[in-house]
């Protein structure tokens, strides 16, 4: 098997965390992102198990590190970028904070669209790039029954028309877009009543990146490969 270079936002815990610890003992060579790489623990003791994991300093809410970030890494080729980062404010009706609901499309939204433009040449390199932006079946307006949560809904509903439409945009590189939910995860933002754990979750997760071709970009898929309702 060919080994892939990955770049993975959001690594220090949960989903991203997992995904490094994955993709490494598959023998990818995998760069981590976090905001502070000297707080991340849990990820600096797995990268100190492999040598081929390499710890980057990124916070996706400043576009301008995003874009310094791309040209520290201008040589490289990217077979995969995953846009793992995010945040959940608590919200309802008549309990909004509308700072947190900005830096929430800061975060949740824009940043895929700015890792896309920023590594565009990194992932052009690549024989069949894979642009990957993790959301939440939250952001499906068919599957809203229950109200509730603007903030993180709408910033995932947002995420999903800018993978929708970059997948549309990065055809012609031959550069495979997705919004992937990775189900109702045990981990700090999904809570201890998640239906599956982290493990269970990226399995499913790497499984559909794996297959994922030119006809099924810009689609909305779940870590069990099954499309959700926009």
């Amino acid at each position: 098997m060919t080994t892939q270079t990955i770049l993975i936002t959001g690594a220090n815990r949960g989903i991203g965390l997992e995904y490094v610890k994955q993709y490494a003992e598959s023998g990818q060579q995998v760069y981590a992102t976090v905001r502070e790489p000297a707080q991340a623990t849990a990820l600096q003791q797995l990268a100190a198990k492999h040598t081929n994991i390499q710890l980057l300093a990124l916070d996706v809410s400043d576009v301008g590190a995003i874009r310094a970030l791309a040209g520290q890494l201008s040589a490289l080729t990217i077979d995969i970028l995953i846009s793992n980062a995010g945040t959940y404010p608590d919200s309802a009706f008549g309990n909004t904070d509308p700072q947190a609901w900005l830096q929430a499309f800061q975060v949740n939204t824009l940043t895929t669209y700015y890792l896309a433009e920023a590594f565009l040449p990194q992932l052009r390199r690549a024989t069949q790039a894979k642009l990957i932006a993790m959301t939440s079946k939250m952001g499906s307006i068919e599957d809203n029954g229950g109200g509730g949560e603007y903030i993180y809904r709408s910033s995932k509903t947002a995420l999903n028309m800018v993978v929708k439409s970059l997948a549309l945009d990065l055809r012609e590189f031959n550069i495979q877009v997705a919004a992937l939910h990775p189900g109702w995860v045990r981990t700090d933002m999904g809570g201890p009543n998640g239906l599956i754990d982290t493990a269970t979750s990226v399995r499913g997760l790497r499984q559909v990146i794996e297959e994922l071709n030119s006809a099924q970009s810009g689609e909305f898929i779940a870590y069990d490969g099954k499309s959700i309702p926009w």
